[in-house]
C-alpha cells in the first residue's frame, strides 16, 4: 500500500503544481524559435553559474589498496562506498533499465521535460498514489551531486533537496546548461556512478557488488532491472535491507518499461520476472580492522601506511584532510607489501610464539636502496577485538608492535646496536685491523655505583670470557659480539659518535629517557653500544638496509604508486634516499657482518660466529648480527643482502621485566634467515663488494686466538651486557 501524504506534503505540491504548471504554460505559449532561443540563452547563463562540482565532479569514492603485485586486494577505505567506472564498463541492460525506469524521454529532452513534469503535477493533483517529481535523469544527477558534493558545506548540501519552487527552478537551469555542455552518454554515466542504489552502496560499480557481487558490465538483465528498480526509494526497495517483495515489484515494473520503450522484447521481459531472486551480497572491508579475509596480520602493515599517509602534503594540508582523501579521494594505492614474504614472516612468528602467547616476535622486512617495506609481522590478530580476561594485548591488538608510535617505545635490542660504533669508527679512519686485547672486564671512565662496578666506574664484562677474551679486530670482535671491544672501541670514537650514527641511520629514539641520554648526555651514554636503548624491528631493518645499500638511507616507504580518480599518478611514491655513509666504510661494516653469520670476511678474518645457521639457511651472501638484553629480556637477530634487509626481536611488550630467555634466541635467528630466503627467492644471487685495502688495514694478529667451549652453542653467545649490571643500568636510566 503506498504510504499517505501528509496535508503539509499536500499542500506544498498544490503550490509547486501552481508555480510550474505556469512555467509550463508559459514556455508553451512562446513561438518554436523564440523558445529554442531563450531555452539556449537561459542555459549558457546558468552554466556560467554552475557550480564547480557539476563542472568537474567531486564526488567521495572508495579507495582501494593492493599489495605489490598490484592485484591482491588488502582493503578499502572509504566514508561512501562508491567508485566510478566509465560507461563501457557498464552492461548495456544496466543503462537501459535505467533510462526506461527513470527517464524514458532522457535521449530527446533538453535536461528539463516538460511534458514529464506536466504529467507528475496531473498524477501528484490526483493523488492516490507515490508522489511524481518529474525529474529527468539529468536533474536527479544535478540533485545527486549538489547534496553529496564534500567541498560543499551542510547547509549547502540540505539545501539541495529542499521542498522549494526555486530550488526547483535552478535545478532545470543547471540540467539545461549541462545538456549543452555534456553528451547524453556522459550524463547518463555520471548518474549510473552516482545514483544511491541502498544498502550503503552509491554508484552502479558498488551496487553490482554489494547485491550479487558482480561487477556492472556483467549483470543480467534481470540483475539490471532490479537495479534500476531501487533508485526511487533504496531504503524501502532494497532487498538485503528493505522490502523483498516490493524490490521484484519494482523489477517486474522496469522490465515491462523497457518493454514498452522496446529495449527488450515482452518474451524477455517475462522470463526475466519468472526469475528467482538470487543475491550474493557482499560488504567491501573498510579500514585496516577489516582486511581481507585470512589475513588479519596485514593489518599492522595497512595501519602503517595509513600513519604515513597523514603525514604526506600530497593529500591536504591538515591531518583532516588527508584522511578524507584516503576516504574519499577514490585513490589506487599499490602498496610495498609482498604477500610471499608476509606470509613467510608471520609463519615464522607464530612459529616460535603463537597467538596466545604473551611474548611476541615482531618481524619488518625492508628493500635497501629504496626505503620499501616488504613485511611488517607479528604473533598477534590485528583487530579491536576483547581479549581474554587478564590478556592485554593478545591475542588481539592494533598497537604498532612492529614499527612502534603511541604507546610504543621499542625493545632492547642488544649488540646489534655495536654496528653503530663500528661505522663511527670506521667513518674516524679507524680501519677494520684495530685490535685490541680484550679482557674479560673493562673498566671505563663513566662513574658508576653499587655492584658490578670497578673502582667507581662501569665495569662492562664478557659474557663468555673462554671464547671472547683475547686479541680481537673488528671482524671477530663483532663476529664474536665482544662487549669489551666495542666498549673500548667506543671509547676511542666517544659514545655521542655512536649515538649520531644510529640517529642518521634511522633509529629514532621514542623513549623519554633514552631521548634525553641522546640530547643532554650522549658523551657519558657508554652502555649504547651494548644495545640498551629501545628500538623496533622496522627502524632496526632499515638501519641495516642502509648499510646494504652501501651508505645510502631510505625514509622507510609503504607504497610503490598512488594514482587518484581521475588516472593521474600522485608524486608520493618515489623513494627519498641520500648519502649518508661513504660507501667504502659501509662495505667494510658490512665484511665485518659476515663474521656473525658463519661467512668469510674478504679478508680471510672470519673465525667464528652467533650466528652460524644463517649461512646454511640463505644459501648466498649474507650479513647479519644478533642481540640479547640484559638478562635475555629480548632476543634479536638482523640480517641482509644486497636485496632485503629483515629484523626480528623476540619481547613481551606489555612487561619489559618477562625475560624471553636464551634458548630462544635460536628460533629467531632461524625465522630472520628464512624470510631472508623468501625474500631473495628467484632473484639474482648478488655478493658484497669488499672493502679498500686502506680500511680494511693490516689484519695482524700477535696473540693466538682462544677457541669456543665445545659444549656451549655459538648461538647462545651473545650477551649485550652482564647480569651484574642490572642495577647500575636501573639506576642509571632513571
Amino acid at each position: 500500500m503506498p504510504s499517505p501524504r501528509s496535508p503539509l506534503s499536500r499542500l506544498f505540491t498544490v503550490l509547486l503544481a501552481g508555480a510550474l504548471a505556469g512555467l509550463v504554460l508559459a514556455v508553451a505559449a512562446l513561438p518554436g524559435g523564440l523558445l529554442g532561443g531563450q531555452v539556449a540563452k537561459a542555459a549558457l547563463g546558468a552554466y556560467a553559474e554552475l557550480p564547480d562540482a557539476l563542472r568537474t565532479p567531486a564526488q567521495p569514492q572508495r579507495s582501494y589498496l593492493y599489495a605489490n603485485d598490484g592485484k591482491t586486494l588488502i582493503t578499502t577505505f572509504y566514508d561512501v562506498n562508491r567508485t566510478d567506472v566509465p560507461l563501457a564498463e557498464i552492461a548495456p541492460v544496466m543503462r537501459q533499465a535505467i533510462v526506461s525506469a527513470e527517464d524514458r524521454r532522457f535521449y530527446s529532452h533538453g535536461g528539463a521535460d516538460l511534458r514529464g513534469i506536466a504529467r507528475a503535477l496531473v498524477a501528484n493533483l490526483r493523488g492516490g498514489g507515490t508522489e511524481q517529481g518529474g525529474s529527468t535523469l539529468t536533474m536527479q544527477y544535478v540533485r545527486n551531486v549538489l547534496k553529496t558534493d564534500p567541498t560543499r558545506t551542510a547547509e549547502e548540501r540540505q539545501a539541495a533537496t529542499e521542498q522549494t519552487v526555486g530550488r526547483k527552478i535552478q535545478e532545470i537551469r543547471y540540467a539545461a546548461a549541462l545538456e549543452k555542455t555534456l553528451s547524453k552518454d556522459e550524463i547518463l554515466n555520471r548518474y549510473l556512478n552516482i545514483a544511491y542504489f541502498g544498502s550503503g552502496a552509491y554508484g552502479v560499480a558498488a551496487a553490482g557488488q554489494r547485491y550479487f557481487g558482480k561487477a556492472p558490465a556483467d549483470l543480467t538483465l534481470g540483475e539490471a532491472a532490479l537495479l534500476a528498480g531501487l533508485v526511487q526509494s533504496p531504503d524501502e526497495y532494497s532487498p538485503i535491507d528493505g522490502d523483498k517483495a516490493r524490490a521484484l515489484e519494482r523489477r517486474a515494473y522496469v522490465l515491462d518499461a523497457m518493454a514498452e520503450t522496446g529495449a527488450i522484447s515482452a518474451a524477455q521481459a517475462a522470463a526475466a520476472k519468472a526469475e528467482k531472486l538470487t543475491l550474493h551480497p557482499t560488504a567491501q572491508p573498510n579500514g585496516c580492522t577489516a582486511v581481507a579475509q585470512g589475513h588479519a596480520d596485514w593489518g599492522f602493515f595497512c595501519a602503517y601506511l595509513r600513519q604515513w599517509w597523514l603525514t604526506q602534503p600530497a593529500f591536504g594540508n591538515t591531518v583532516k584532510e588527508r584522511e578524507q582523501a584516503l576516504r574519499r579521494g577514490g585513490y589506487t594505492v599499490v602498496t610495498s607489501l609482498d604477500p610471499k614474504v608476509q606470509q613467510t614472516a608471520q609463519q615464522q612468528a607464530t612459529g616460535v610464539y603463537g597467538y596466545d602467547n604473551k611474548r611476541a616476535l615482531p618481524i619488518a622486512a625492508v628493500e635497501p636502496g629504496t626505503g620499501r617495506v616488504l613485511a611488517m609481522a607479528v604473533n598477534r590478530h590485528y583487530s579491536l577485538d576483547e581479549n581474554p580476561a587478564g590478556q592485554a594485548n593478545h591475542p588481539n591488538t592494533v598497537n604498532p608492535l612492529i614499527s612502534g608510535g603511541d604507546s610504543v617505545d621499542g625493545y632492547q635490542a642488544g649488540s646489534t646496536f655495536k654496528l653503530f660504533t663500528m661505522l663511527a669508527a670506521l667513518e674516524a679512519g679507524k680501519p677494520l685491523s684495530t685490535g685490541f686485547d680484550a679482557p674479560s672486564k673493562l673498566p671505563t671512565r663513566y662513574a658508576a655505583e653499587g655492584e658490578g662496578t670497578c673502582d667507581g666506574k662501569w665495569c662492562p664484562a664478557n659474557a663468555n670470557p673462554a671464547w671472547m677474551d683475547g686479541y680481537r679486530m673488528m671482524w671477530d670482535g663483532f663476529g664474536r659480539s665482544v662487549n669489551t671491544y666495542f666498549v673500548w672501541l667506543a671509547e676511542q670514537v666517544g659514545p655521542a659518535k655512536a649515538v649520531e650514527m644510529a640517529q642518521r641511520l634511522g633509529i629514532r629514539f621514542r623513549a623519554e629517557s633514552d631521548a634525553a641520554f641522546a640530547k643532554d648526555d650522549a658523551e657519558n651514554w657508554g652502555a649504547f653500544t651494548l644495545g640498551v636503548a629501545a628500538t623496533t624491528p622496522l627502524d632496526l631493518a632499515n638501519a641495516y638496509a642502509t648499510v646494504a645499500a652501501e651508505g645510502t638511507y631510505c625514509t622507510p616507504l609503504p607504497v610503490v604508486s598512488v594514482t587518484a580518480a581521475n588516472g593521474a599518478k600522485v608524486a608520493v611514491g618515489q623513494p627519498s634516499c641520500k648519502k649518508v655513509l661513504d660507501t667504502d666504510v659501509a662495505r667494510a661494516a658490512t665484511d665485518a657482518a659476515r663474521c656473525p653469520v658463519g661467512q668469510q670476511s674478504a679478508y680471510g678474518q672470519c673465525n667464528g660466529g652467533t650466528a652460524t645457521s644463517v649461512d646454511r639457511i640463505v644459501g648466498r651472501p649474507v650479513a647479519g648480527k644478533t642481540g640479547s638484553s640484559e638478562q635475555n629480556a629480548t632476543e634479536t637477530f638482523v640480517g641482509f643482502t644486497p636485496q632485503v634487509a629483515v629484523a626480528g626481536i623476540a619481547a613481551n611488550p606489555d612487561d619489559s621485566t618477562d625475560l624471553v630467555g636464551s634458548p630462544v634466541q635460536a628460533k629467531v635467528i632461524d625465522a630472520v634467515a628464512r624470510v631472508i630466503k623468501t625474500a631473495v627467492g628467484g632473484q639474482p644471487v648478488k655478493d658484497f663488494t669488499a672493502p679498500s685495502r686502506e680500511l680494511a688495514g693490516d689484519p695482524q694478529r700477535p696473540k693466538p686466538q682462544p677457541t669456543p667451549r665445545p659444549h656451549q652453542p655459538r648461538q647462545e653467545q651473545d650477551r649485550g651486557l652482564p647480569s651484574d649490571l642490572l642495577r647500575w643500568l636501573q639506576n642509571r636510566r632513571g
